[in-house]
């Protein structure tokens, strides 16, 4: 396993650092949000696993060929109480530091999970007090607000969109609808999980940057999934439209007009800086099938290596 350490410690640098950059700036991703986010998923857990990998394999070395002969070589050793040869301080303390990352990665993913659900339990009490729900739609709930929000508060079967007062009043029906739609592809798809395991990996990692260039990728990901999802039952213009209501809080001028002459010029410098929008008002044929196989080939392949380096019997000497 001597080598195999070097390797997974070669690969977890590799995706903590270059990978992620290059990834965060290619335009491919918008052409393709589905097979980026599983490209992003796997960059994240076979990151984690080489990590921790690398530490565990270079500390059993001495015990086993592989990481379960090592395994078991060890309990062996806490159970017979015997010195191994080999077996040094520096071993001891990457097997150490290995299991410290372990537990702090599992910690900070249930800590998030706590987190994340006691503020949801927290914003569904006072909704309860502040809001009411849209006349035949239990599910939507209205708030008194001038400003135009929507946004959904996932909860499995208690799963809620939040509209504002000051939304209702800007959006026509069909915008409205479409909006609508947009948050309701989030609770539809579970974007909260996604979110969920990103986040934890920023509050465990972050002083790595890529957790954070992850994060806000993943974020725009999932923004561009929920537009696929409402441009199956709205058009571009009145989504476009939509969207930059909400952005800009007022209804430009021009009704009937194009979505791009819906935009003042400085509106539509502020939007262009957007990928979502960008996407919107300027769309790109899908990423073409081979393309996307070949992406989510080198996904399996991610997640494949690390495993191979941990488990084959005596890879890598």
């Amino acid at each position: 396993m001597f080598w195999a350490s070097y390797l997974l410690a070669a690969m977890a640098v590799i995706l903590a650092w270059p990978v992620p950059v290059l990834l965060a700036r290619a335009k491919w991703t918008a052409r393709a949000p589905v097979t980026a986010l599983v490209l992003w998923q796997a960059i994240a857990l076979a990151g984690g696993l080489s990590m921790i990998g690398a530490m565990l394999t270079w500390g059993l070395e001495p015990l086993g060929e592989n990481l379960l002969a090592g395994l078991q070589g060890l309990a062996d050793l806490l159970v017979s109480y015997t010195p191994a040869p080999g077996l040094d301080l520096i071993h001891v303390f990457a097997l150490s530091a290995a299991l410290l990352l372990g537990v702090h990665l599992v910690f900070t993913l249930l800590l998030t999970y706590y987190r994340i659900r006691k503020q949801r339990n927290k914003h569904r009490d006072l909704l309860n007090l502040l809001s009411s729900p849209v006349k035949n739609s239990p599910k939507t709930l209205v708030i008194s607000h001038p400003a135009p929000v929507a946004y959904c508060l996932p909860g499995g079967g208690g799963s809620v969109t939040v509209l504002s007062e000051g939304l209702l009043e800007l959006l026509r029906p069909e915008e409205l609808e479409a909006v609508l739609n947009h948050e309701r592809a989030h609770l539809n798809q579970r974007h909260d999980l996604l979110l969920w395991a990103f986040a934890a990996w920023r509050s465990a990692l972050p002083w790595l940057p890529t957790s954070q260039l992850a994060q806000r990728a993943v974020n725009e990901l999932i923004e561009m999934l929920a537009d696929d999802g409402a441009l199956r039952t709205a058009n571009r213009e009145t989504l476009i439209r939509a969207v930059a209501v909400v952005a800009s809080g007022e209804r430009p001028s021009g009704v009937g007009a194009p979505a791009k002459e819906l935009l003042t010029p400085e509106e539509s410098e502020a939007l262009s800086t957007a990928h979502r929008l960008h996407r919107l008002l300027s769309p790109s044929p899908p990423l073409g099938k081979p393309a996307q196989a070949l992406v989510l080939a080198c996904s399996a392949l991610l997640l494949a290596v690390p495993t191979v380096l941990l488990l084959a019997p005596g890879l890598a000497g």
